[in-house]
């Protein structure tokens, strides 16, 4: 699989994995489409790319933002990868957390990346190809303390994933869940408390993680190689990966259930 030529559009691209991620698709000859709230950074980010690349600044809760982003990128050069990895990391308990902290990280991490696919859709399943894929986390596997609201939404980003792979399975389209452990990013620093403000420091584990480059890197190389769920991890969060990693053949059975007809069923009961 060649990346040369292909557009590669990244949410949340103006630092991170998501930068990362543009830097190295570029690399290996794709063009970019760079989304986030903070235009200035995403320009930065712009500006090391190797090839053509296009800014696009929006929120992706706002839908109205969002749509006519997608219509600004299809109409630039195509969308061949879409990476949904906006996101907003947590640390309180469940104990003292507020509703309104739950309903923001759901809203950011799941419903926005679904909600960013869903308008997107249409284009990608005319041309027939393409790769979307969803940037969960280990703690999208196993369920972690002091997150409980991330858990929910990236446990939710990798159910939609699945099960929306299952619904392509028969079109070209490739859909990828990323699980990444920790990866020396700014992701703690982010990350909401209980109150809903940012609690401003980051983690030994997360300053020490894997960097964001060799992260892009193995990524982009499991892409290549249409691995369908990827585990970017180390020592005690890669084990913890691979033991609630989906087995490629209940992938490959739900997959057979929609080649055998499974949804012209549904749709003919309805």
């Amino acid at each position: 699989m060649s990346f040369e030529g292909k557009t590669a559009w990244i949410t949340g691209a103006s630092s991170g994995i998501g930068a990362a991620l543009a830097r190295e698709w570029a690399s290996r000859g794709a063009n970019i489409i760079l989304s986030g709230r903070d235009e200035a950074r995403l320009a930065d980010v712009a500006g090391t790319l190797q090839n053509e690349s296009l800014v696009l600044p929006f929120d992706v809760r706002d839908d109205t933002a969002m749509q006519a982003a997608t219509e600004r990128a299809i109409a630039w050069k195509g969308v061949d990868i879409f990476v949904a990895n906006a996101g907003v990391s947590q640390r309180s308990a469940a104990v003292d957390t507020d509703m309104s902290v739950y309903r923001e990280i759901i809203d950011i991490d799941l419903t926005a990346q679904i909600a960013a696919t869903q308008a997107l859709l249409p284009h990608v399943t005319a041309r027939g190809s393409g790769h979307l894929l969803f940037i969960s986390s280990i703690a999208g596997k196993v369920g972690v303390p002091m997150r409980t609201a991330y858990c929910a939404a990236k446990f939710g980003l990798v159910g939609y994933a699945d099960a929306l792979r299952a619904e392509l399975s028969q079109s070209g389209i490739s859909v990828h869940v990323v699980c990444p452990g920790s990866v020396a990013t700014d992701v703690s620093r982010n990350a909401l408390t209980a109150d809903g403000s940012k609690r401003g420091r980051s983690d030994k584990v997360i300053d020490n993680g894997i960097d964001p480059a060799e992260a892009a890197s193995r990524i982009v190389s499991a892409v290549e190689a249409n691995q369908r769920e990827i585990i970017v991890a180390e020592g005690r969060e890669e084990a913890m990966g691979e033991l609630r990693r989906t087995p490629d053949q209940l992938l490959d059975q739900v997959a057979g259930m929609v080649a055998a007809g499974y949804m012209e069923k549904m749709k003919a009961e309805e």
